[in-house]
């Protein structure tokens, strides 16, 4: 029998889960290994009822730190929403790239990390619409649909049920709206964070609280990729000191004699090389890299990074300057135009000429192209390539900028040319490509 006991000593309440014999049966006679006595579910307690006394033989510490929930990936999520009737298989992918697409959640690896946007959002609709976030609804609304496809419902009557009903969608906005404030409605708070109001604007999420001296309202904009998991007060504090008095130059450039700052903005931390406010001179500003921590860059790394891009020197075959520099995908080596990625597992600022050239000397990658599965040749039309790929939602086949899906029954290593030609026909309804640029005038002009 699997029980549960709760052992109270003065004001500390221990707790013990395991198993007491009924019945012993055969092991009165025969016992298994005790490899699984680790395992807490089978220990075996002796038989108590409500109101023994219990003497402690022995008492050790044990320390245990128990841990947050798991984000949801793509995979748990989907599983979340199929256990709870929400959506279909053909939904899924939508569902996911709408989240992400309008802010309300950011990869972060596989997990999906929710926004201070996501956050305001819900906190809104919970509080006004809130039968509009309720899974039960959706849950619902699936039905619903499903029977409009199999024709026991009219699709018309049930939207306008929807819409314009009674308790509709429009009838509670209007309802609602009168009583949402706009100031209230976009911000949130947080119990770690006491004191501080966190609030979404036009350019991104922004924290504020009173000044202890002035008595004044001061905000600071929070970096566009923080998740609200991460903030705390000391970081928030100083991003707020930073706005009161300004940052501390750490140094001169000794090339202009202007001040170098690491600040934080809304697109994370940065080297900043001159004072803001000087409409005559050009502030220089640099990201820093994420494996870079701002309280690690020194007047060194700072000067490294306010140099980029950097020349490294000539190609000695075209004669073309290389350059070493940082952009929105990470650190790279260009030359006349052809870039070429450098590997996160190398640091960037001691790239050397030698470096640059045999990257260079590397094939390029397409960014997020993905290698055909097979080739099938040329089409008879235009003589360009007809290949299948392996795509989010299945095989498809690839005619220049025409994608075609496989059938269901159709394995991608037995496609042929001719039977891909067929389904490329069947798509466009054998329409020949349009002529583009010039030779679309060409064409009509005679």
């Amino acid at each position: 029998k699997q029980v549960s006991v709760r052992i109270q000593a003065g004001d500390a309440i221990f707790a013990a889960s395991g198993m007491t014999i009924e019945f012993p049966g055969f092991l009165k006679v025969y016992e298994e290994g005790r490899d699984d006595e680790s395992d807490e579910k089978g220990q075996k307690l002796p038989a108590l009822k409500q109101g023994d006394k219990v003497s402690c033989k022995e008492l050790t510490v044990n320390q245990h730190e128990t841990k947050p929930p798991a984000r949801y990936t793509e995979a748990s999520l989907v599983q979340t929403m199929e256990r709870e009737g929400i959506g279909r298989p053909s939904t899924y992918a939508p569902t996911i790239s709408t989240i992400i697409d309008r802010g309300y959640v950011r990869k972060v690896g596989p997990a999906l990390a929710p926004t201070f946007t996501a956050l305001v959002v819900n906190k809104l609709l919970s509080q006004y619409l809130p039968q509009y976030v309720d899974m039960s609804f959706t849950s619902k609304m699936e039905d619903s649909l499903d029977e409009i496809a199999s024709g026991e419902l009219d699709q018309v009557e049930y939207l306008k049920t929807v819409y314009s009903g009674k308790n509709g969608l429009e009838a509670q906005v209007k309802k609602q709206e009168k009583s949402i404030d706009p100031n209230e409605a976009r911000s949130i708070k947080f119990e770690a964070l006491p004191g501080y109001d966190i609030r979404v604007g036009r350019y991104g999420a922004y924290i504020c609280r009173q000044d202890k001296k002035s008595k004044e309202e001061v905000c600071a904009s929070l970096p566009e990729g923080q998740a609200p998991a991460d903030v705390t007060v000391p970081e928030v504090e100083k991003l707020i000191e930073q706005k009161i008095h300004g940052a501390d130059a750490m140094g001169k450039d000794p090339k202009t004699g202007k001040p170098i700052y690491v600040l934080t903005g809304r697109f994370g931390p940065y080297v900043q090389l001159g004072d803001v406010g000087n409409e005559k001179e050009k502030v220089k500003r640099v990201s820093i890299p994420p494996h870079i921590q701002p309280d690690q860059v020194d007047m060194k790394i700072a000067l490294e990074l306010l140099a980029l891009p950097k020349l490294l020197g000539t190609h000695p075959g075209t004669g073309k300057e290389i350059k070493v520099g940082l952009g929105r995908f990470g650190p790279f080596v260009v030359c006349d135009g052809d870039y070429r990625s450098i590997p996160k597992t190398e640091n960037f600022l001691d790239c050397t000429f030698e470096r640059a050239m045999e990257l260079l000397s590397q094939p390029k990658k397409g960014r997020g192209r993905a290698s055909a599965l097979k080739e099938l040749g040329a089409h008879p039309q235009d003589g360009e390539k007809v290949s299948v790929f392996n795509g989010k939602y299945g095989p498809y086949i690839k005619w220049g900028k025409t994608n075609v899906s496989l059938p269901e029954d159709q394995k991608p290593e037995t496609v042929t040319l001719a039977q891909a030609l067929k389904l490329i026909e069947t798509k466009t309804g054998g329409d020949k490509k349009k002529p583009k640029g010039k030779a679309r005038q060409v064409a009509a002009n005679g």
